[in-house]
């Protein structure tokens, strides 16, 4: 018999806020963390905005000594760890390390450490590039740094399916317990891409929103008038653990992980599969996986991306798959208030989802002034609201075709 899994602890960094209570009560406040561009000089990109991580002091997580060996991604992450793992309160050990892992998802890594180390070698020779560059930059550097922190010894390594990553990583975590492998894994995404060679990459292909004069209303899931994403950056974190595990030392449990569906489009690098099929098929796996009933699905945390060509290609994916039951559903997109971010983006949205089931409140999607036509679904754009979750998605969809979904339900 297949082993029950938990959610008890959570963690963020994110251009909101930089811990889940701020986090959390500012969605349900509708707050947006989208500003003008403040890491680099942004006036020669169309796109001028992003929801950045300002001001976040991590030396109590990382020491300061350490701090220039490591990308801004690997901090979010550890810190985002941190707070997890003592949310939990287990950042003090009281688990075998030998049954103890981490599985992180990350989109592109360490983009801050490349741009630099190319400008320094540029300016004053190959001597110049750190011993520190590669540890820096690579992508498992993130799970590695926690593991070795936290001294979880067991399975270790991070994820990449560009926006998928961080819900691929959760799915294997959670599969990593499930299967016996493992009694407690930190998982979870962690990216930072709001540099120029970033930003820049993605304005030439016309994914980002120009609505610089708005920031705060740039974001726009399934509204008429969006024109693109915005980019966020952070981390997310989660501690999953085996749910007797989890009983015998009287944990807080916030959610049940139920269930987990992956595809692939096999169809674009950029652009999803006609009619959705591919997230369609995942979300039809994820119930599958938990042996639960669409009608029993109360909500859903949308990938909700505010561009023109997923917002409407999710909705007929979600209509595909409940049918009638799609309109009596409550959709919300958290990528309206913290932007997008890439393969952490799962993970910070199944934090939120977690925080949703464990409250019974769920944040709005805000900037929704007039909805798409084909975008018809009840996308909570009223505020916040109170509602009982019994069962909830969360679907994440990234470039390359690859699609992940996750469902977590109350306990």
């Amino acid at each position: 018999m297949s082993r029950r899994v938990v959610i008890t602890g959570l963690g963020t960094v994110n251009g909101l806020a930089h811990n889940v209570p701020e986090t959390w009560g500012r969605l349900l406040e509708g707050e947006s963390g989208v500003d003008r561009i403040t890491h680099f000089d942004a006036s020669a990109m169309t796109c001028q905005i992003a929801a950045e991580v300002k001001d976040l002091d991590a030396s109590a997580v990382v020491d300061p000594k350490d701090m220039r060996k490591l990308d801004p991604f690997t901090v979010f992450g550890v810190c985002a760890a941190d707070e997890a793992l003592r949310d939990s309160g287990l950042h003090n050990g009281g688990f075998d390390p030998d049954r103890g892992g981490c599985i992180m998802g990350v989109g592109i890594g360490g983009l801050t450490g490349i741009e630099a180390t190319k400008e320094l070698m540029d300016a004053r020779g190959p001597r110049r590039v750190s011993p520190h560059f590669i540890p820096k930059i690579m992508m498992n550097a993130v799970s590695g740094r926690v593991s070795m922190r936290y001294d979880l010894r067991g399975p270790n390594f991070v994820t990449a399916s560009a926006c998928a990553s961080s819900n691929h990583a959760v799915g294997l975590a959670f599969r990593s317990i499930r299967s016996g492998d493992a009694d407690l894994m930190v998982t979870g995404g962690a990216e930072a891409t709001i540099t120029s060679l970033g930003i820049a990459g993605f304005c030439a292909l016309r994914a980002l929103s120009t609505r610089n004069d708005d920031p705060h209303g740039a974001s726009r899931p399934f509204d008429k008038g969006r024109d693109g994403f915005v980019m966020g950056e952070g981390a997310g974190a989660l501690v999953l653990e085996e749910l007797n595990h989890a009983r015998r030392r009287d944990a807080k449990i916030y959610a049940e992980v139920t269930g987990f569906g992956m595809t692939a489009d096999a169809f674009h690098i950029t652009a999803p599969a006609p009619e959705g099929r591919g997230g369609a098929a995942a979300i039809r796996m994820a119930l599958e996986d938990g042996g639960v009933d669409r009608s029993e699905v109360d909500y859903i945390n949308a990938h909700g991306t505010s561009t023109p060509v997923n917002d409407p290609l999710e909705t007929l994916a979600i209509k595909t798959v409940f049918g009638d039951h799609a309109s009596r559903l409550a959709v919300s997109s958290t990528k309206s208030m913290l932007g997008h971010l890439l393969g952490a983006a799962g993970a910070v949205e199944l934090v939120v989802m977690a925080m949703s089931i464990h409250s019974g409140r769920i944040h709005p999607t805000i900037n929704l002034a007039e909805a798409d036509a084909e975008c018809d679904l009840d996308y909570v754009s009223e505020g916040a609201r109170e509602l009982h979750i019994r069962h909830a998605l969360s679907n994440s969809l990234g470039f390359g075709g690859h699609n992940a979904v996750l469902m977590l339900s109350s306990i």
